[in-house]
């Protein structure tokens, strides 16, 4: 054997034995924004943890339908996913207002390709209709029925996409009534509080665990008569995985019910406002 076939045989023994080291590995993913990027990463650190395994953190894949494809496929073994997300755009179902229902119903849709969702998260990541605190409590506001009672109107602000979606603004004029002064504008996400802020628009319409509702005076209001579907976060997993992975369920279900809407808030807000590492911002928030 020669010298070149001597140093290939070595470089695979080693990457042979290192990967025999590792033991087996779990594949995280997750969506490409912030918000995902930070779940990937605590259900990440968590399992390495509690199961003592080797996590291969699969993370800012792209939008729902690349992550789901991703898992379906076998590429991952799970990540975060929200059940209104998963009934109206993998399912193509219609928007239910009770959060057991559609988490029942998800449930069942996914059983098609041998996937399970495990109990939520704890906070529910849906439409958030925010306003000015200062004129929240002058006007008395704090519902948006009373939003609708406010005869003025309000200056309204939301993204492009939240004009066509099917719980988006049709339906929420629809149901509240409320009075907009003027034509909506329309614009990216990222500018929607900017413009509150600068009093370009009165109301927008933002997600409830934006980070900027954390240290911003905006107050978001009640959605009192349940028009957004519920978002509620939580890990999708392959059923062969939980084969694969003993203790797998039971890590997964260790953080049912951890992760508060505040908190997701200020995590968001670590990463987007403070710029702080998703590894530093999930390792803080398990311990």
């Amino acid at each position: 054997m020669d010298r070149t076939k001597t140093l290939s045989a070595a470089a695979a023994l080693a990457l042979f034995l290192s990967s025999c080291s590792q033991g087996p590995t779990i594949r995280v993913g997750s969506k490409n924004f912030s918000e995902q990027l930070i779940l990937g990463e605590i259900i990440a650190q968590h399992l390495e943890k509690t199961l003592h395994v080797h996590v291969q953190r699969k993370l800012d894949l792209g939008g729902t339908l690349l992550a789901h494809q991703s898992l379906v496929n076998g590429q991952i073994d799970l990540y975060p996913e929200y059940t209104g997300t998963a009934l109206t755009t993998i399912l193509k179902q219609q928007p239910d207002p009770d959060p057991k229902t559609v988490l029942d119903r998800v449930r069942a849709g996914y059983k098609q390709w041998n996937l399970e969702w495990s109990p939520p998260l704890g906070f529910t990541n849906t439409f958030a209709m925010v306003v000015r605190k200062e004129e929240a409590d002058a006007r008395a506001v704090r519902t948006l029925s009373d939003g609708a009672e406010y005869a003025p109107g309000w200056k309204l602000g939301v993204g492009y996409e939240f004009i066509k979606r099917p719980d988006g603004l049709s339906g929420l004029i629809g149901t509240y009534r409320i009075n907009v002064k003027g034509s909506v504008k329309t614009m990216d996400l990222g500018l929607l509080y900017q413009a509150l802020e600068q009093r370009q628009v009165d109301m927008v319409a933002g997600n409830s665990t934006d980070g900027l509702l954390s240290v911003k005076p905006f107050t978001v209001l009640d959605d009192d008569k349940h028009y957004f579907p519920p978002y509620e976060a939580a890990v999708v997993v392959r059923s062969d995985s939980f084969q694969k992975f003993p203790g797998l369920r039971e890590s997964l279900n260790a953080l049912s019910g951890r992760i508060t809407t505040e908190a997701m808030r200020a995590m968001n807000y670590e990463l987007d406002g403070k710029h702080r590492p998703v590894r530093e911002i999930a390792r803080n928030f398990l311990k």
